[in-house]
């Protein structure tokens, strides 16, 4: 989705007063260290500069790829493909160089197992044990971005999303998942990420992320860890009926969490419960739970010794060995596949040389249920009521502060802030959205929401926006800097009437309009006709440039240069004119007239 930006230079905001724009942000993480393709336990590697990584700078495409084998060492241009391999605890790389440890900057394409991925984020490259251990450190938001495009279904609404994503972002931020070298893993052991290919989910993942950025679970002033699972079969189940003996694998005591309980769910129900069936030989058990070590070979009886208050086996007798049922579930996934026993919640019998399970629900059954939510937000609940359906007791704040976001509603849009100081400023930002209504004729096609950040640091961490931007817009939603230190800088009418302009053209632009058009026209709208009679770039460079600016005289140059081609227009046919091609196209006619 295309972010349209309201960059601090065109606003007249000094670079040197980005700093003052908020104060410090809290002690909160700004990137999370993600293990990468965890489960296929490589040797080898191939690592080579990534698409665009050497082209000019104008491309907005990252800058040559580097390589340094030592923390003070100095970055070496990754100029041809590289092999690593690991030998122990050491890397082998070309010429029989020895490293600990190989980091990689901008954008690298990495080969391994028949897989490829182009990677854009700082990686880490060590050994342990004959076996590669990559970590990518990735901004929290694109993380809870990826994970939830991977996580996700069809099923799946606005609403249901948004409480995903908050639920995504409070695992990976309350919870600790046990690993030496980074925070999280890219399995289902934490929270599953594909990372290459483009996803069909990801634009609506990319909505959901951006539209709760920062936002995690709280219970009483305090952060709140939280789980999701694919269906809960009418009940969730509590942390305790999960991970009876979860000390005893390294992981923390689970306590008990009140806004974790075991819970009926009549919305994932209300088409029938799913139920499943399956049977497995007494030989396939038997090999994978000794891979799993939770049972030696020999034992020729299974039962359910202990049930959880939902109904779910906790724990088993496997002739001799007591093993959580929860474990064994994981131990037939991994050996079998994850559509072997779906969930704990079943019931277990032998025929024969097989044990014949049937059961509901899948996945482990602690916290939000994907199901239950996608089917309150089909019905026209909210993400805070599907939050209060799982997590009851429970509230969604601000990350950094505790804070709880504060809605504050007006003609034509509504504001979304922190800072309780922010409502005496809704009569300056109604004025800013009637200047922009009526510079374009324009009306919005739904409400514009506008989230204004607390600080600047918030601002970047939670949007990603890069330093010289002020605000954002994508579709009808507004992302901004402090409104407080715009208003006292006289930059606020300005600033909200530019992106109030980006909402109202993009709610109205046809598929498939130029970017140029779009972006021009909200320049031009919002300043007047552009007071340089020198020759702008080339129009076929416009959209290139606004789409891939890596700095702020790139973003400026560019936007200068789509509001004296849209002015052009607006000049020899009309506002009228211009805008019904908006909304139905640009014709060949009109871009020649532009050039």
């Amino acid at each position: 989705m295309r972010r349209c930006a309201c960059a601090l230079l065109m606003v007249v905001l000094t670079t040197a007063a980005i700093g003052q724009l908020g104060g410090p942000a809290a002690n909160s993480p700004a990137t999370l260290r993600v293990g990468l393709w965890t489960l296929w336990h490589d040797k080898t590697i191939t690592v080579s500069a990534g698409p665009g990584s050497t082209g000019p700078a104008s491309t907005g495409l990252a800058s040559t790829a580097t390589l340094r084998t030592c923390g003070g060492c100095p970055p070496v241009p990754l100029k041809e493909t590289t092999q690593i391999r690991a030998a122990g605890g050491e890397l082998i790389l070309p010429g029989n160089r020895k490293a600990a440890a190989v980091w990689i900057s901008g954008t690298a394409a990495l080969a391994a197992h028949g897989e490829s991925v182009n990677m854009q984020y700082p990686i880490r490259i060590s050994a342990r044990n004959g076996e590669l251990v990559l970590a990518v450190t990735l901004p929290v938001e694109s993380y809870v971005e990826r994970v939830l495009a991977s996580e996700s279904g069809s099923a799946d609404g606005a609403e249901s999303l948004k409480a995903l994503a908050i639920v995504v972002r409070s695992f990976a931020l309350h919870e600790k998942h046990g690993h030496a070298d980074y925070d999280l893993c890219d399995s289902t052991h934490c929270q599953l990420l594909h990372w290459g290919g483009a996803s069909d989910r990801r634009a609506s993942a990319h909505a959901a992320t951006l539209a709760t950025a920062g936002e995690t679970l709280w219970f009483h002033g305090q952060r709140a860890a939280a789980w999701f699972h694919q269906n809960c079969g009418g009940r969730t189940a509590s942390p305790q009926e999960a991970w009876p003996a979860a000390k005893s694998h390294g992981e923390e005591s689970r306590q008990p969490m009140p806004w974790l309980i075991s819970r009926a769910d009549p919305y994932c129900t209300a088409k029938g419960a799913r139920e499943w069936s399956t049977s497995v030989s007494l030989s396939d058990l038997t090999a994978a739970l000794a891979t799993a070590g939770l049972a030696r070979p020999g034992w020729t009886t299974l039962s359910v010794t202990r049930r959880g208050e939902s109904g779910r086996a906790v724990m088993l007798q496997v002739g001799s060995a007591s093993v959580s049922a929860e474990d064994f579930r994981l131990a037939v996934g991994r050996a079998m596949g994850w559509g072997k026993i779906l969930s704990t919640w079943f019931e277990v019998s032998r025929q024969g040389d097989e044990f014949v399970f049937h059961g509901r629900g899948s996945g482990h059954g602690v916290g939000l249920c994907q199901a239950g939510a996608a089917a309150m937000s089909a019905l026209g609940h909210n993400s805070v009521q599907i939050l209060e359906q799982y997590f009851p007791g429970a509230a969604v704040a601000d990350e950094a502060t505790g804070l709880e976001w504060q809605t504050l509603p007006a003609q034509g849009f509504l504001l979304q802030t922190l800072t309780p100081g922010d409502a005496a400023l809704l009569p300056q930002i109604s004025q800013a959205f009637a200047e922009a209504e009526a510079r374009s004729g324009l009306q919005p096609a739904g409400a514009i929401t506008i989230r204004a950040f607390r600080s600047t640091p918030a601002f970047r961490d939670a949007t990603l926006a890069p330093g010289w931007v002020a605000a954002f817009t994508e579709g009808n939603f507004i992302a901004t800097q402090p409104l407080s230190t715009l208003a006292s800088r006289k930059l606020l009418g300005p600033v909200l009437r530019h992106e109030f302009l980006h909402a109202l053209v993009e709610g109205r632009a046809a598929g498939g309009t130029p970017l140029w058009l779009r972006e021009g026209l909200v320049e031009a709208w919002a300043d007047g006709k552009p007071g340089s009679s020198a020759a702008p770039m080339k129009l076929d460079e416009v959209d290139r440039a606004l789409a891939h600016a890596v700095t702020e005289a790139q973003s400026e140059s560019a936007h200068r240069a789509a509001a004296w081609y849209s002015q052009r227009l607006l000049d020899r046919y009309g506002q009228a004119q211009v805008v019904a091609w908006l909304r139905r196209g640009l014709p060949v006619s009109a871009i020649d007239a532009a050039r």
